[in-house]
């Protein structure tokens, strides 16, 4: 029997003026962007963390520290694709994972297809094995205030077969 493991990812950025905003790699129409020392993209983020959580690879804080400045405005799906490679290098391959999107704004479904394309480009994974939702707190918390996103997402991983 091959071998599983599941990790799951969080993360959260508060809106800001003057950024762009981008989730699951695509720029979204919106008049505010996510507060971060990359792109803010929480959905990547989140992703990124699970996928090293499955593979006991730490967290993204500690492969990418925010008091790097080589990080500062840096596209969170090269930043996935990199870690992506180590849990390559460790072993595994990606069986499937599914993001979360959590906020009242904006509007997630219009990019929700291009999102799923977007993270499994940078996985080089097919589109059926990446998910992306999004549901709101019913203006509970800091999401449902519109004061910020957060995203979830949970990776599962198998033992990479050796050819």
């Amino acid at each position: 029997m091959t071998a599983l493991r599941v990790g799951l990812g969080v993360d959260a950025h508060a809106f800001g003026d003057g950024v762009p905003l981008v989730l699951g790699g695509v720029p979204i129409d919106h008049p505010r962007g996510l507060v971060g020392h990359s792109d803010g993209d929480v959905a990547a983020h989140a992703l990124t963390d699970a996928l090293l959580g499955a593979a006991g690879l730490g967290d993204i804080g500690t492969l990418f520290p925010s008091d790097d400045e080589a990080y500062r405005g840096a596209d969170s799906l090269g930043l996935l694709a990199e870690a992506y490679d180590l849990v390559r290098g460790a072993g595994f391959e990606l069986v499937n994972a599914d993001c979360i999107v959590i906020g009242q704004e904006p509007r997630i479904a219009p990019y929700r297809e291009a999102m799923r394309a977007r993270l499994a480009a940078a996985l080089g994974v097919g589109r059926e094995t990446v998910n992306v939702r999004a549901t709101t707190t019913d203006r509970l918390g800091f999401t449902g205030r519109s004061e910020g996103l957060a995203a979830q997402a949970v990776a599962l991983l198998r033992e990479a077969s050796v050819t």
